[in-house]
């Protein structure tokens, strides 16, 4: 019998796949028409955006930016033969209130310094977004930010900003001494007693004594003349700002073998968490008064501001403590191989590492953050949906609703979206996850 084996000795050339599986094709086969069952859901899918997409198309596409009124939209759609509620959008609203929603009802001749505000925001969050890109330099501003921000919204004496930045330099010098001649947890709770101390009772008395003596500021403007989406973009940045920190502090605590602070940390926590953000706005707007000293008068906005933070402080920790459970017992063990104290071990170990696996949930609760905002609303303070009721009570635009609620969402959409945008660069940048 012959022997008929054979053995290849060379490797067949490459063949290019086939048309039907790359390019747009491939994608679509994949991704589209994978089964019967995806064919279907594909096909009632592009059906639906068809239908929607037929009916909003022709509304959205009206020529009434120039209108006055929803009664000369209606006559300039008769004109195009256009007729009937849903015949066409009225955009002469937008054309005509937009910078009120915006600046709510801020002195025109100041707009300078809410935009000056928010232009100086962006530059300020350039060191802590794009780290890698910036001089480092630049984060003296945005240490700074934080004092120049409300001086520029509210105005006053600039001797107010510089006498609280000041209660951080005594803080910090205080920290650095005791820390080094006791420990550093007696020199942390006693830089935060000098602060306080410090905010409650120089303050005030040596910024009026300034500025009886260099009167230098900018002219002041009433909270309650704040609104629209300044207000919206004021109260998040803010308290976006302070939640993350306070939320960082609070996630530690509920860790901590301390019983008084841990029992302090998950009363709070889940306090917070067991109620309704609208009901502390009720609290800041009417109860919050009621304990203070007679004469005191708090600010509106700082009291939202106050809720809000620590409201979204406590969604924060958890989200924070979800992070530090993540990370395996062998990082801590390594910190302590190292000699490092507990609060070298977090800074340098185990923290940066926490927040990288946090990333979503601490970006989800920012843009929840940055929605509810919304609510201010039913306070009384007007916020882009309470100046939309505003506008429609006008005899003018009586009536009109979709307009302004589509030009809200879509100014909440460019922010919120942008978060989540940010959030996805940031985790691909710093690899988190699983490869």
């Amino acid at each position: 019998m012959s022997d008929i084996s054979f053995v290849r000795t060379e490797m067949l050339p490459e063949q290019a796949p086939p048309a039907s599986s790359v390019g747009v094709i491939g994608w679509v086969r994949v991704n589209l028409f994978s089964s019967t069952l995806n064919s279907a859901l594909t096909i009632a899918a592009i059906a639906l955006i068809y239908f929607v997409l037929a009916t909003f198309i022709p509304w959205a596409w009206s020529p009434t930016w120039n209108a006055t009124s929803l009664h000369n939209c209606r006559e300039i759609l008769a004109e195009l033969g256009r007729e009937g509620d849903f015949s066409g959008a009225c955009w002469g609203v937008i054309q005509d209130r937009w910078v009120q929603l915006f600046m709510g009802f801020y002195p025109p001749e100041h707009y300078w310094r809410p935009i000056a505000a928010f232009i100086l925001l962006g530059v300020a969050l350039l060191p802590i977004l794009y780290s890698d890109k910036v001089p480092a330099k630049m984060m003296w501003f945005t240490g700074l930010y934080p004092f120049l921000m409300p001086l520029l919204l509210w105005g006053g004496s600039i001797w107010t900003p510089i006498m609280v930045l000041a209660g951080f330099v005594l803080a910090y010098v205080v920290y650095k001494s005791l820390t080094e001649r006791v420990s550093e947890l007696i020199g942390l709770i006693a830089a935060v007693v000098a602060a306080v101390v410090w905010w409650l009772f120089a303050t005030t008395a040596l910024a009026d004594a300034l500025t009886g003596i260099i009167p230098i500021g900018l002219e002041p403007v009433d909270s309650r003349k704040f609104g629209g989406m300044m207000l919206s973009l004021t109260i998040g940045v803010v308290s976006i700002g302070f939640s993350l920190p306070i939320g960082i502090v609070l996630a530690l605590g509920r860790q901590s073998d301390l019983l008084i602070v841990k029992a302090l940390c998950v009363g709070f926590i889940e306090f917070i968490r067991g109620v309704p953000l609208i009901t502390l706005l009720f609290v800041a707007s009417t109860l919050l008064n009621i304990f203070m000293p007679p004469g005191t008068n708090f600010d509106i906005i700082m009291r939202v501001i106050i809720m809000a933070t620590l409201f979204a402080s406590a969604y924060m920790a958890e989200v924070i403590r979800g992070g530090l459970a993540a990370l395996p017992k062998g990082q801590y063990e390594g910190a302590d191989s190292l000699g490092l104290n507990y609060w070298q071990a977090q800074r340098l170990i185990i923290m940066p590492q926490a927040l990288k696996i946090s990333i979503p949930g601490i970006v989800s609760t920012f843009i929840g953050l940055f929605k509810d905002t919304t609510l201010v609303s039913v306070i009384g303070l007007l916020d882009p949906l309470g100046l939309s009721n505003a506008i429609r009570a006008d005899s003018d635009w009586n009536g009109v609703v979709w307009e302004l609620y589509g030009f809200i969402a879509l100014m909440f959409f460019v922010f919120c979206f942008s978060m989540s945008r940010y959030s996805m660069y940031l985790e691909r940048k710093l690899q988190t996850g699983h490869r």
